[in-house]
């Protein structure tokens, strides 16, 4: 068993002296070569093509009860990180799918990123509640800011340079897209790091390396999966052997029906932890999804929301729940949470209400490209 690996999901925590040292002499550590930017760009694509869902249509998904426990897991994270008035970086923020938690946690302040050019278009259709399938009642209490640009490749405290710091950065089940180069993974660190204030809190889902390679190695080949989702690893890999020295890049292949299809990265969490703490991040904790809902659903107001989101039904009348297709998925990812080094310090904290709007435009939206 190679380290970094083990049997046992999410256990190992303690890594070794990470090898990845911070340079800090300009950004040349950070430049990326043709075919990383034609695989951002793909990513780009598929969640640009896909269409924002009636309440019907969601309804009728096979993993239906997936995005329930999803949205579950990320409501818990807000309710337990989030605090009023909090100014908060949504990288990777997709179509806007977390506004409404933010919401409920009563933020100040919302900057919300993303590569795709249509996600951010319905993230905007999204916060202005101009959607009928949305059925928003009100308006949302805070402003925002939206921005179309790649999040891992560009450096941010400069676009964010009056944004800036946030309390909370949120990364939902994106940050391995970040894993194909160490640059790329660099910069979305250095990018997370440089807007958030110290002692302020990075929350994030990505897949959960130890389970894919463990499911990898049990398989006969190079696929596995069930009704829902499968995984395929390219030829490279068929002795099903990962290099302790390069931890980047690990291409694999993953289909989740009505969710995704495009490529993504294996994160050695071990890695990711070291490399985080070279940007001051230190982790606070990290759950496999499993670990995470039997811990949670021992609190009873996270009972009352996974009722309410009814993932596992409402307990009343709906008698529906996850099938073990879908529970075997949620076993493939895990939720994090880093927090930045030094003390707190929100007598300084600036007033962002004048930088966000409470209706926004076409024209509002900021694109930023490092062509």
């Amino acid at each position: 068993m190679k380290r970094g690996y083990s049997e046992s999901p999410s256990a190992s925590l303690g890594p070794p002296q990470s090898r990845f040292k911070y340079n800090p002499e300009g950004d040349a550590e950070f430049l990326e070569d043709e075919s990383t930017k034609i695989f951002a760009r793909k990513v780009a694509e598929h969640y640009s093509a896909r269409t924002n869902q009636t309440l019907e249509e969601r309804e009728a998904s096979v993993i239906i009860h997936l995005k329930k426990l999803n949205n579950w897991i990320k409501s818990v994270l807000v309710q337990l990180y989030a605090r009023r008035g909090d100014a908060v970086l949504d990288l990777a923020c997709g179509k806007g799918g977390d506004l409404i938690k933010w919401d409920k946690a009563r933020i100040g302040y919302y900057v919300g990123i993303d590569i795709a050019e249509g996600s951010i278009e319905d993230c905007r259709t999204r916060y202005n509640g101009d959607a009928d399938h949305h059925q928003r009642r009100k308006k949302f209490s805070f402003p925002a800011r939206l921005i179309c640009g790649d999040c891992y490749e560009a450096r941010l405290d400069h676009v964010l340079a009056d944004d800036a710091p946030f309390d909370i950065c949120s990364c939902q089940f994106a940050l391995h897209y970040s894993w194909s180069t160490e640059a790329r993974a660099r910069r979305a660190l250095a990018n997370i790091s440089a807007l958030l204030r110290p002692g302020g809190i990075l929350i994030g889902t990505m897949p959960d390396a130890n389970v894919i390679v463990k499911k990898l190695r049990e398989a006969q080949g190079l696929m596995f999966g069930n009704s829902v989702y499968g995984i395929r690893f390219d030829e490279e890999y068929a002795e099903k052997k990962f290099s302790a020295s390069s931890p980047f890049g690990i291409k694999y292949l993953f289909h989740l029906e009505d969710a995704v299809d495009c490529p993504e990265w294996i994160v050695p969490f071990h890695v990711f932890k070291s490399l985080a703490e070279e940007y001051d991040l230190e982790l606070v904790f990290v759950k496999n999804s499993h670990e995470f809902v039997h811990e949670y659903l021992k609190k009873p107001e996270f009972v009352d929301l996974m009722r309410r989101l009814g993932a596992l039904g409402d307990g009343n009348q709906d008698q529906s729940t996850l099938s073990p297709d879908e529970w075997e998925v949620a076993y493939l990812y895990l939720s994090f949470v880093l927090r930045k080094r030094g003390q707190p310090d929100r007598t300084q904290a600036p007033n962002r209400r004048d930088r966000g709007q409470m209706q926004i435009g076409k024209e509002d939206i900021m694109y930023i490209s490092t062509d």
